[in-house]
């Protein structure tokens, strides 16, 4: 993928769209409403909840793009700190655009720039990624590479590798329904398997996710989703744990990762660096600067 421009637009589709941190960041790579009728409609949130959930990534599909905002929640040896993201993503092409924002110091006197994410199948692009990436100058990583999968790495979930933890789903019952931004939903709670949802993802997926399978600490992952009518997932929070590294194995950081989509159909363009574009450097581990 490297070298290669590619530039996509979604079309219109119906209406709906700092020391923790940089572990965060760093550590793998350190180590709409209801619009359809009748039983088309109906039949999307029907019948075993598992079944309904194994189906939301293909529902997106469906939906062909949508505007996203992420929130990463780490806590770690009784610190915790929050990455909030905002973006869109084209679930037919694999391809997402994140402005990742990271936490403030804890003294509050130091701001991180935010760093711009690129989501392609397969890779994350990082720009602004401090660590002594020059400013003009993309970070490159294989997903598969990660021992996340990707989920955590970049301080946001790719939001259809979230959707397709989903695949994964072992155990799930129906909540109830209730309101999310002034949509009717239907919550779903459970527990997926990463093994199970890696033989079930799309090709861009399956490596990454296997690879989450083996370095979480847990392959089960416990989840809160939210489908609307359409069975498009609204909402999804996952619960994961990892490693952080410390010697002797005794640090975890607990993540709790939501991904929210709004406003289906919106318009997505990504354009990939080119392969000059891309630092080739090595990258300082355990530091992410982000600093004007």
């Amino acid at each position: 993928m490297v070298g290669r421009n590619r530039e996509r637009e979604a079309g219109k589709g119906p209406g709906g769209g700092p020391a923790l941190a940089a572990v965060v960041v760093c550590v793998c790579l350190a180590g709409a409403g209801c619009s359809g009728q009748g039983a088309a409609v109906q039949g999307a949130n029907a019948g075993d909840p598992v079944a309904v959930l194994h189906r939301a990534a293909d529902r997106l599909v469906d939906a062909k793009s949508a505007k996203t905002r992420t929130a990463m929640e780490m806590a770690s040896g009784g610190t915790r700190v929050t990455i909030r993201g905002e973006g869109v993503y084209d679930f037919r092409e694999r391809l997402g655009h994140l402005k990742v924002r990271l936490p403030q110091d804890p003294a509050g006197a130091s701001e991180h720039q935010p760093i711009t994410e690129l989501l392609a199948p397969g890779a994350l692009f990082m720009k602004n990624r401090g660590a002594g990436v020059p400013r003009d100058k993309w970070v490159r990583v294989e997903t598969a590479s990660l021992s996340d999968g990707n989920l955590v790495t970049g301080g946001a979930t790719d939001p259809f590798a979230a959707a397709e933890v989903l695949r994964g789903t072992r155990t799930a019952t129906f909540v109830g329904r209730t309101e999310l931004a002034g949509t009717e939903v239907r919550h779903y709670r459970g527990t997926a398997d990463l093994a199970r949802a890696a033989r079930g993802a799309s090709d861009g997926n399956k490596e990454a996710l296997a690879a989450a399978a083996e370095g979480f600490a847990t392959a089960e992952v416990p989840f809160d989703a939210y489908l609307d009518d359409e069975g498009r997932i609204r909402k999804v929070r996952h619960r994961f744990s990892f490693s952080n590294g410390q010697e002797g194995g005794a640090g975890t950081v607990d993540v709790a990762s939501t991904t929210l989509l709004y406003d289906f159909g919106a318009d997505v363009r990504v354009r990939l660096p080119e392969g000059g574009d891309i630092y080739a450097g090595k990258i300082a581990a355990g530091a992410v600067d982000g600093k004007n």
